[in-house]
């Protein structure tokens, strides 16, 4: 039994070795100055709560071996959410724009290389280790480009790496790389498409220079579509006031009424300033508008309910609005049930004090969450509750 019980401390101890990524529990200056101390890089996963992507690396990426092994000998390692406390100001500072952004910094707090999006093991590992070299880091490669570098991998490998962080850039680097091909492919328009934000943009200029070639891969209702989508962002944007909080109803009226109906413009416009309204976390308007919006919900798709169910969830707490919630959550599960949505589901009922219907939903939502492969550790800590 006492060889047993020796031989169980070192398997628990060599699982304890075995781990992914270890993040600092500190704030980042003092991150900053331990990877000063150790003569290392910082490596921050810049993220949101509300990112999908952010999740996934954590469940699947960050826990690995290879990863840990490699992140934790290289870099002092920080996890922050870029929409609360210090990590606003950093986002800020550091111009992250999507998420997950991963961020090399060094001692000084000067930023030396960047990737962002989910990323497999393998090439999560390569990031690091490019991050590592001076001649394969961001600055480099931009220095390359400008001394006149045309290979076409390379030129796509850059605009990916600069695509939501510096449009103007961008915009130079996919000129000289569209110009190196004769025709685009699948992925040549995935990439133009993701990063055209704006009609000032002069990715822009390529969206509406290279149309023919898009047409090749879209429909024309497609590019129509992404045109209208580019334009109403760009409005919606000057539309907004960031420092006085507040709305320019009439320009984005005017703005609009050439590709849009008033009706449609109000709809829109009702919609921006509500998902607005959440991220400044002022609740009660974010409450009020989505009412309004969701009053009729028959023409919502069920992940629409959803996303809109589980943020009445997390942000509301009137019990009259909750049981609207649980009306949306059940038509998403009426539309399409899954384990988000029955999820949510528990979730809403348990909030308004439903515990036997909580129940029963929390259970759904495990036998799919089984069926689907998925991780079902919060609805399994909810059902203990109840």
């Amino acid at each position: 039994m006492k060889k047993i019980a020796i031989f169980s401390s070192l398997f628990i101890g060599a699982l304890a070795l075995a781990q992914g990524i270890k993040f600092e529990d500190s704030n980042f200056a003092a991150i900053l100055a331990k990877a000063k101390k150790e003569n290392k890089l910082v490596f921050v996963d810049a993220y949101a709560s509300w990112c999908g992507p952010c999740k996934l690396m954590v469940k699947n990426i960050f826990p690995l071996q290879s990863v840990g092994d490699y992140y934790n000998a290289h870099f002092i390692n920080a996890k922050i959410d870029m929409e609360k406390g210090e990590g606003v100001g950093l986002a800020k500072k550091y111009n992250v724009k999507a998420f997950p952004t991963y961020l090399f910094i060094d001692g000084n707090g000067e930023e030396v290389h960047r990737t962002l999006g989910y990323v497999e093991e393998k090439d999560f590992i390569q990031f690091a280790k490019d991050a590592g070299d001076p001649n394969k880091r961001l600055a480099s490669l931009k220095q390359q480009f400008e001394n006149g570098e045309k290979n076409p991998e390379f030129l796509k490998n850059l605009a990916g790496l600069t695509l939501y962080t510096d449009a103007e850039f961008t915009g130079k680097v996919l000129d000289r790389y569209f110009k190196s091909k004769p025709s685009m492919d699948q992925e040549d328009v995935e990439m133009l498409l993701a990063g055209t934000q704006s009609t000032e943009s002069p990715l822009y200029k390529i969206f509406q220079d290279k149309k023919a070639d898009i047409l090749k891969v879209l429909p024309e209702d497609k590019y129509q579509m992404f045109d209208k989508n580019i334009k109403l962002t760009t409005i919606v944007k000057k539309s907004y006031n960031a420092d006085s909080k507040t709305w320019n109803d009439a320009y984005f009226l005017t703005e609009t009424q050439s590709f849009l109906s008033k009706e449609e413009a109000e709809k829109i416009l009702k919609r921006a300033k509500s998902n607005r309204a959440l991220k400044n976390k002022d609740i009660p308007t974010y409450e009020k508008l989505s009412l309004e919006l969701y009053k009729d919900y028959s023409a919502a798709n069920s992940d629409e309910l959803n996303a809109i169910a589980w943020n009445f969830f997390e942000n509301v707490n009137n019990k009259a609005s909750l049981e609207k919630a649980v009306a949306w959550a059940q038509e998403s599960v009426k539309k399409k049930q899954s384990y988000a949505n029955t999820d949510t589901l528990a979730n809403l009922y348990n909030k308004i004090g439903d515990k036997k219907n909580a129940k029963i939903w929390a259970e759904k939502a495990i036998e799919l969450a089984k069926g689907a492969g998925e991780d079902f550790s919060e609805t399994e800590k909810l059902l203990k509750t109840l």
